[in-house]
């Protein structure tokens, strides 16, 4: 290709015959290379945490029975704790029946928080007056 000197004032291109560039093929077969690539990384690591959440789902499916049993020990503790308050407070009150539930039911009911902290509550604030 014959390059001419331009006129002033003129403005000139030098395009390659036949219209391929390889330096844009390059570009392009990168590009489409790293994307490969990081589509390859993604599904790898995809997969590594997919396996570790399974791990930690089976950890905590065995580690719930223990703290479950730990959980029911402590509340039933401190319900006997205070069976054995309320024994005390309500002695001296004809017709008191200590443990007597609120609910009229013969199933088990959880105890709800205030049967269990309350008392406690109580027994802090009589000790410290």
């Amino acid at each position: 290709m014959a390059y001419v000197n331009p006129q002033p004032g003129q403005v000139t291109r030098h395009i390659t015959v036949g219209g391929s560039n390889p330096e844009g093929y390059s570009m392009f077969g990168i590009s489409i290379g790293l994307m490969v690539f990081g589509y390859w990384k993604l599904f790898k690591w995809n997969r590594e945490r997919r396996r570790l959440q399974i791990e930690e789902m089976e950890a905590r499916i065995a580690l719930m029975p223990l703290l479950q049993a730990e959980h029911d020990r402590r509340n039933l503790r401190m319900l006997r704790e205070n069976l054995e308050e309320e024994a005390i407070i309500m002695k001296d009150v004809p017709g008191w029946k200590v443990g007597d539930s609120v609910f009229h039911t013969d199933r088990w009911v959880a105890p709800l928080s205030e049967e269990l902290f309350n008392l406690i509550a109580m027994i802090v604030v009589h000790i410290l007056r």
